[in-house]
């Protein structure tokens, strides 16, 4: 954010110094376009929280207490759709409900289709895509964080990347684990991708949604699916109050966060429900 209309031409050079050296640094850091806010990020163990987080209110739930409402998904599609072109099953229940639940149509594919593969790999998980979406909303505004917008292709047209998780008050400190393969930064670690994965979480839960041969955490539809196979994971039942709220406390540890992804996975769910 640089001042304008500044009073002085020494003040103006000031600020255009400032401006060359923060270029310089991107372009040293990066050497790509990322999308780093300043930001205060939510306690977390695995995955951090971002900006989006703070525009959600926390539903008054008690943890453990009780599920967000659950939607019959069979109507969906018989098996996962993601790779496929065309209209389709997952795709015409995706536009259906893109506007009345306000996710985009192109997100909801994505969370539709993890928990198709999951519900075929992993019956007993009860992941539901209303959690998916609870959670894409948090971490990234489902892959439209920092002026993103999701492509067809399932990625968003700036890379989604993190604050540095480098212990500054409210965030965890974790050094690097990718060698700025995922972000970019060699220093330390940032999330990645719609649903913010650390790097090293991502090398052990890599998906591979979309077929296309490899596991990209920028690419919604595999972000999706590994987020699911990451809140499955230890054998969590995610129909049961204690492993829905287990699993997301492994995604962020904290009530507020939980509170919210409750809050919004109930309310994607009814209206879902509603719009039969």
């Amino acid at each position: 954010m640089a001042d304008t209309n500044s009073a002085t031409s020494r003040r103006g050079a000031g600020i255009l110094t400032r401006l060359i050296v923060v270029v310089s640094v991107l372009v040293v850091a990066a050497g790509a376009v990322w999308v780093v806010r300043a930001a205060v990020v939510p306690k977390s163990s695995d995955v951090a929280a971002e900006i989006p987080a703070l525009e959600v209110q926390a539903a008054q739930v008690e943890p453990n207490s009780v599920v967000p409402a659950q939607v019959d998904t069979a109507v969906i599609a018989p098996q996962p759709q993601a790779g496929q072109s065309g209209t389709d099953p997952l795709r015409a229940w995706a536009e259906r409900l893109a506007g009345p639940t306000g996710v985009p149509a192109r997100a909801l594919m994505a969370y539709g289709n993890a928990e198709l593969v999951v519900r075929s790999t992993t019956p007993k998980c009860g992941l539901s895509w209303a959690t998916l979406a609870g959670i894409g909303r948090i971490e990234s505004n489902h892959g439209q964080y920092g002026g993103a917008t999701l492509g067809d292709d399932g990625l968003p047209s700036i890379p989604i990347i993190g604050v540095p998780l480098d212990g500054s008050p409210g965030v965890k400190a974790i050094a690097d684990t990718d060698r700025g393969q995922f972000d970019g930064d060699t220093a330390v670690d940032r999330a990645v991708g719609p649903m913010q994965f650390i790097p090293s979480t991502w090398r052990r839960w890599a998906s591979d949604a979309n077929l296309d041969g490899r596991g990209d955490p920028q690419q919604i539809d595999d972000a999706a699916l590994a987020a699911g196979r990451y809140l499955c994971a230890n054998g969590r039942d995610l129909g049961t109050a204690a492993g829905w709220w287990q699993g997301v406390f492994s995604y962020n540890n904290s009530v507020p966060y939980g509170q919210k992804v409750f809050g919004l996975a109930d309310g994607y769910a009814r209206t879902a429900a509603a719009r039969g």
